[in-house]
């Protein structure tokens, strides 16, 4: 493990610099407008979690603030960020691959700046192959450096040197009150807190985005406030384990408090987060939710193995016995509560009667959903230094794990048949343009006629579900 270090505040004097970095580049972007009657374009790429997505919105953000406009295709674009995720290994070679289809757009236009971002990028081997293999790759920094983007362009723009940060003594920073440019949807990620103090095997993030370390508590609140006057709906609060929350600040506040406060809020909005871990996850988080209408009755609770052998060698300091009791409890308070998890299929060392435990535990939990995963092995992490499974036994394992849960979702999706959800309207349905869809407070997807949501979307309707299947629910607005 690398040294633990203290978080830092970025101050307002270094925030005040990246914003004359901006200027100067908004003022060159301005011109050139002028000039030719054309906006320089940006385009970003974004792999990974929902944080990566949080992220790629500052990004977004800062890229308007230099005076860039967004477009939907890279051909169009001046200057591309491909925000990257490190989970596993596929996402690195699906960004690598990303990136290699843009060289033909430098060729075209030497003028682009293409730049790598994100947790990939904080390893030293990506960094290294990504200089000698990707030379159209004008800048690469990681994900405690976004702060900096204005900088780094700035930087580039003026020296035409391609330009590698890692996060060396920067990982234990937050940066507060960068540009954020969201979606068209009345739903918003809240970045919590960043990193892990977890240490999985299994898992590179502690490695890639640094320890845990919180945002204030008002920092927090005021954001939201802002998002609530600005019309927005639904919150989903993120951390890599919202759990921890609070422990590296000087004031007493934890997960649970911080919770209530948003809570109390005025305003029409319901509040998601995610993930939560089960070692840190309290009866006090629980109770605050039963208590509190607008908090969403949904908790994402990552089971990751039925099996307490395998539990243990993942390093996640839970038994499935524990695990179940906090289910236990959370269904005594909020009946009606979806819960929906993680699993690894296919640990190194899982035993055919260990995965048979994991079974059991899903048929004992009765998950609303599931987003299950077979074992890949990240480089640099404990597990992967583990005896692997053949992938044809972890292929099976898989098909039999998602055997049992769609049968199980599918029963609990047609025991909804008849109940009113208030939903929050997204927009049309992917696959029907005739229909609208939108979430439950649970996050089930529903669909329903879109004659009479046209004027709908980011509202919240009530809708009858009217028929279920596996992945979905069908209604109309009552």
């Amino acid at each position: 493990m690398s040294e633990i270090k203290k978080t830092r505040t970025i101050t307002e004097e270094e925030l005040t610099e990246q914003r004359g970095y901006a200027d100067q580049i908004a003022a060159w972007n301005h011109a050139y407008a002028k000039e030719t009657g054309l906006h320089r374009g940006y385009y970003i790429q974004t792999f990974g979690c929902q944080q990566n997505e949080a992220d790629s919105e500052r990004l977004a953000g800062m890229a308007e603030e230099m005076g860039y406009v967004p477009v939907d295709t890279p051909d169009g674009a001046d200057l591309i960020l491909i925000n990257t995720c490190a989970v596993r290994e596929h996402a690195e070679e699906r960004a690598l691959s990303i990136t290699g289809q843009f060289k033909h757009l430098k060729e075209k236009n030497p003028e682009l700046v293409i730049g790598i971002c994100g947790c990939m990028v904080s390893q030293e081997k990506r960094k290294e192959r990504i200089k000698k293999s990707y030379p159209y790759v004008s800048v690469l920094f990681g994900t405690s450096m976004l702060y900096r983007l204005p900088e780094i362009l700035y930087t580039y723009l003026h020296e035409k040197k391609r330009l590698f940060y890692l996060d060396a003594g920067d990982s234990g920073n937050i940066a507060e009150g960068l540009p954020v440019r969201r979606g068209d949807s009345k739903q918003a990620w809240v970045s919590i807190m960043y990193g892990c103090n977890n240490f999985c095997t299994y898992c590179i993030v502690p490695y890639v985005r640094g320890r845990e370390r919180s945002r204030s508590p008002e920092a927090i609140l005021e954001e939201i406030r802002t998002l609530i006057t600005e019309g927005y709906r639904e919150f989903t609060l993120l951390g890599q384990n919202v759990n921890s929350y609070g422990r590296d600040l000087e004031e007493n506040i934890d997960f649970p408090d911080l919770l209530e406060r948003i809570c109390r809020l005025d305003g029409e909005f319901r509040v998601h987060f995610m993930t939560s871990h089960p070692k840190d996850a309290t009866q006090k988080l629980i109770d605050v939710m039963a208590r509190n209408e607008k908090a969403a009755k949904h908790f994402h609770l990552p089971l990751q193995s039925g099996s307490d052998r395998v539990l243990a060698a993942m390093n996640r300091r839970y038994t499935i016995a524990h695990y179940l009791d906090i289910l236990a409890y959370m269904r005594e308070k909020m009946p009606d509560i979806t819960v929906t998890t993680d699993i690894i299929v296919g640990f190194p060392g899982e035993t055919e009667e260990e995965f048979l435990e994991t079974l059991n535990a899903v048929e004992r939990a009765r998950y609303d959903q599931i987003f299950s995963f077979i074992f890949s092995p990240r480089t640099g992490t404990p597990a992967a230094e583990m005896e692997q499974l053949p992938e044809d036994i972890k292929q099976n394992r898989m098909a039999r794990l998602l055997e049992t849960q769609n049968r199980i979702m599918l029963e609990k999706n047609r025991a909804c048949i008849g109940k009113v959800y208030s939903i929050l309207v997204e927009g049309a349905s992917r696959g029907d343009k005739s229909m609208y869809a939108g979430r439950t407070e649970g996050g089930k997807l529903v669909h329903f006629p879109a004659d009479e949501a046209l004027s709908l979307r980011g509202q919240v309707v009530n809708v009858k579900i009217t028929d279920a299947e596996t992945y979905h629910l069908w209604g109309t607005i009552c």
